[in-house]
């Protein structure tokens, strides 16, 4: 798959012993971190698409720690070299990576499977009640050209 251009992934590395694990996400000397804002938790319970949204400023640092979402962006910037270009992650406990979306990039979430999914954000900004930087798009009003429906086969 060819990235949305500004959009970076990091697979994530999990150490597990008798404990349990560990698993890091987004440290400082992260060749993609920027700066820090702050840190939240989005719940989607299973079927829900969470979506479409985009930030002007702000750039995601998306994680999911458990259950596994289906993390689809879009690249509506105009003059952006993947400008149209749609790309799908499926990421989660069976499989740990940590995706960097940046401003402009419209992104949405499904919880797949039968279980929530439980996604950690670490965006740059801190968020603004009074001034959101947070544009909504209806996932399913055709203005994206993304079908959320299961695709069997």
């Amino acid at each position: 798959m060819n990235l949305i251009d500004g959009v970076s992934i990091k697979k994530l590395k999990v150490i597990p012993d008798e404990r349990g694990f560990l698993m890091e996400m987004l440290r400082s000397d992260d060749e993609i971190f920027t700066e820090f804002g702050q840190v939240y938790l989005s719940v989607a319970y299973p079927g829900v698409v969470k979506g479409w949204h985009y930030h002007k400023v702000q750039t995601d640092y998306f994680t999911v720690v458990k259950g596994m979402l289906k993390v689809v962006l879009y690249d509506r910037r105009e003059g952006s070299p993947t400008h149209g270009e749609i790309n799908e992650f499926f990421m989660g406990e069976r499989n740990p990576i940590l995706i960097s979306i940046p401003p402009g990039v419209v992104h949405g979430v499904k919880a797949i499977g039968g279980e929530a999914g439980y996604l950690v954000n670490c965006p740059n900004r801190t968020y603004n009640y009074d001034e959101p930087d947070e544009y909504r798009i209806d996932p399913h009003g055709g203005e994206i050209p993304y079908d959320w429906a299961r695709r069997d086969g």
